[in-house]
């Protein structure tokens, strides 16, 4: 074979090569972008480029692969759910503390699937990974619940706060368990309108003891 032809032959898999590689690269991101949907978005406008987001996205599966993420079990389905239920009924005469019960909530529930509890940054990013359609919501959600510990979210916050911090309960709750027969999906959809009609309620004298928080003192959180 000529000089010539090997260099044509080399070239020819050179080319092939690079071709195969941008093929894996596409086909990388394409799933990645329909596995993340609108979290890919946000991420790649969070980063100076797209290769950035998606070595962050991928990094957040490899991270999220080396966790023990598991299953609630019936009771402590059944628990959460009532807990939930008792939360909303509540947000009627104190939608304060009930956002900030709701976010203990819902980050005890993702201790208990097995999601990291030390960084908010990195649960969200974390919970993104199983739940990227809703984990925009969780986000919004807290970032309510800190103002609302300095008694500073105005009650249409607290209200949609609290249908956010649902949104990524119900998915913890009956994440891999099909429709639960304990009702508590159908419970928590019923106080989900409540709330949505809450600002229109005149209020009542209840009280929901939320730990840590002093509803007498302006400062909010002790």
């Amino acid at each position: 074979m000529s000089g010539l032809m090997w260099i044509v032959l080399i070239v020819a898999v050179i080319v092939v090569v690079v071709i195969a590689a941008v093929a894996i690269r596409q086909h990388r991101s394409q799933a990645l972008q329909e596995h993340f949907g609108p979290e890919y978005d946000r991420t790649f406008e969070a980063n100076d480029s797209r290769r950035a987001a998606e070595a962050e996205l991928r990094a957040r599966e490899k991270e999220h692969a080396e966790l023990d993420i598991r299953p609630l079990s019936a009771a402590t389905r059944e628990r959460a759910g009532q807990e939930w239920s008792d939360i909303q009924a509540h947000f009627v005469d104190e939608p304060t503390i009930a956002v900030i019960s709701a976010d203990a909530l819902v980050c005890r529930v993702m201790g208990e699937r097995g999601y990291p509890m030390a960084d908010f940054d990195a649960q969200a990013d974390l919970v993104s990974v199983d739940h990227p359609a809703v984990v925009e919501n969780f986000r919004v959600a807290h970032g309510v619940y800190a103002l609302a510990q300095r008694q500073q979210a105005s009650t249409d916050d607290l209200r949609e706060a609290l249908l956010r911090y649902r949104s990524l309960f119900d998915e913890l709750l009956h994440d891999g368990q099909g429709v639960p027969g304990d009702g508590t999906r159908q419970a928590g959809a019923e106080n989900g309108a409540a709330v949505e009609q809450a600002t229109d309620q005149p209020g009542r004298a209840r009280h929901l003891a939320v730990p840590g928080y002093d509803d007498n003192a302006t400062g909010g959180p002790r």
